[in-house]
């Protein structure tokens, strides 16, 4: 009998450290003072732990499972707030999507959010999310100062999805989800993907410029 991923994941989470144990439920600590006038502790605990579930099956250090865990669950529950009207502050919010968030849309991500600042939302996400962040987009964007190397690749999930206006993809066909009522951009983006640097830093310049437009079209003046 083949064990299904939740099962897999519930079996991770057994066999944590006590060390761990105590991270995760650190993480579902410091989750519900932040939402606790949003949502209750059953919501809160139930996206922590499906959170944790998204990366258990594929994550190479176990040991950053509980805070990769409490980041997504946190950007998950700001999506959910916002699907809900639960935050209501008006900023453009944008997703970025590519097949294995491990290039295309994290650069994407770190540019839009290095010239918007708080003056719009951004999230990424992938169809088949990868185990860490492509080094070739890494060093690419440190060369123009944007640190993406604390970031990681992440599925996106439907309340991230309806919580956005604007859906960018970049090359990850019919895997990409499509919601009515959303403004839909395809990228056609050469994959960073086992390219050097010297490849990826024409791509880099790319996005910039397609990023600089679509902050434009939103009214944010770079």
């Amino acid at each position: 009998m083949t064990e299904s991923p939740a099962a897999h994941a519930d079996y991770l989470r057994k066999d944590l450290t006590i060390d761990q144990k105590l991270a995760l439920k650190t993480a579902a600590a410091r989750l519900k003072t932040e939402f606790t006038d949003t949502f209750g502790v059953e919501t809160i605990e139930r996206f922590l732990h499906s959170s944790y579930d998204q990366f258990a099956g594929r994550a190479t250090v176990v040991n950053f499972l509980p805070l990769l865990a409490e980041r997504f669950a946190r950007q998950r529950l700001r999506a959910l707030a916002r699907v809900e009207g639960k935050i209501t502050d008006g900023k453009p919010t944008v997703l970025f999507l590519c097949t294995h968030n491990a290039g295309r849309s994290q650069m994407a991500l770190g540019l839009f959010t290095h010239y918007a600042g708080d003056r719009a939302v951004a999230w990424s996400g992938g169809s088949e999310p990868g185990d860490q962040i492509n080094s070739a987009a890494i060093e690419a964007m440190k060369e123009i100062d944007i640190d993406i190397s604390q970031e990681f690749p992440k599925p996106w999930t439907e309340e991230i999805v309806r919580a956005a206006d604007v859906i960018i993809t970049m090359g990850c066909g019919d895997a990409c989800p499509v919601y009515p009522g959303r403004r839909y951009e395809e990228w056609v983006l050469d994959d960073p993907a086992g390219q050097d640097l010297d490849a990826v830093r024409p791509i880099r310049d790319e996005i910039d410029e397609r990023v600089r437009r679509l902050l434009l079209d939103l009214g944010i003046v770079v």
